[in-house]
């Protein structure tokens, strides 16, 4: 009867850590679905609102990190018990740098705002639904255990990889067009930059899932060929 009472005490540890993890990937979706909206819609007090709302997502963090740390302390758990908690732990620091880059956008939008549009926003909106999408995903991955879905994730960045590239040299060619754009075309780009890192998140997600299933660290397969081969 104890042993029983201490499995379901586990197992509602680990549903909370899920939970908590989803809450917190839910709220940094949000805030890259928001902080585009204040870019496309010159929407400054939105923006701002964005920059504010990162507290909880560093509270969120915070508590995270504090429920893997009592689940270690008190259930001792080994095996892919284990690896899950530990990658929960990566996860939740993707998941706070996620909110930081969205952060970011906001205040890049804030700035843009000030000034006329230098073009139609349509590839940029794009590549942060892209974004959003990978992070959902990866997330859906994680919660569902499923390898499948987080090597969906690794084959799909390509796709943000490219269309990141399109808008760079599209930026560029404003900027060489006339020195009048290098102010907003620059800062686009950043903003392009930071959705192309949090694609890079979303892959980190995927790669931790991949690990926690099966075990295998995938990331940095090259170095791992090198030691191989050594």
């Amino acid at each position: 009867m104890p042993s029983t009472h201490t499995d379901k005490a586990f197992e509602a540890d680990l549903r909370d850590l899920r939970e908590k993890l989803l809450a917190m990937g839910a709220k940094v979706e949000a805030l890259i679905a928001d902080s585009m909206r204040a870019l496309t819609d010159r929407d400054s007090p939105l923006a701002e609102r964005v920059i504010q709302a990162d507290k909880e997502v560093n509270r969120l963090e915070v508590e995270i990190d504090e429920t893997c740390r009592r689940i270690l302390a008190l259930r001792q758990p080994a095996a892919s018990d284990l690896r899950l908690i530990t990658t929960a732990l990566k996860i939740v620091t993707d998941l706070e740098r996620i909110g930081d880059l969205a952060v970011n956008i906001a205040e890049r939008a804030k700035d843009l705002n000030e000034a006329p549009p230098l073009k139609p926003y349509v590839d940029t909106p794009r590549l942060a639904e892209l974004a959003q999408q990978q992070v959902k995903k990866a997330l859906d991955a994680f919660v569902s255990s499923d390898v499948a879905k987080a090597e969906a994730v690794l084959k799909e960045d390509e796709h943000l990889d490219i269309l990141y590239l399109k808008i760079f040299n599209e930026l560029l060619s404003y900027m060489m067009e006339d020195s009048k754009n290098i102010r907003r075309a620059t800062a686009l780009m950043f903003i392009a930059k930071h959705l192309e890192r949090i694609g890079d998140h979303a892959t980190n997600v995927a790669e931790m899932v991949v690990y926690m299933v099966r075990g295998t660290d995938i990331r940095h397969p090259r170095s791992r060929n090198l030691t191989t081969t050594s």
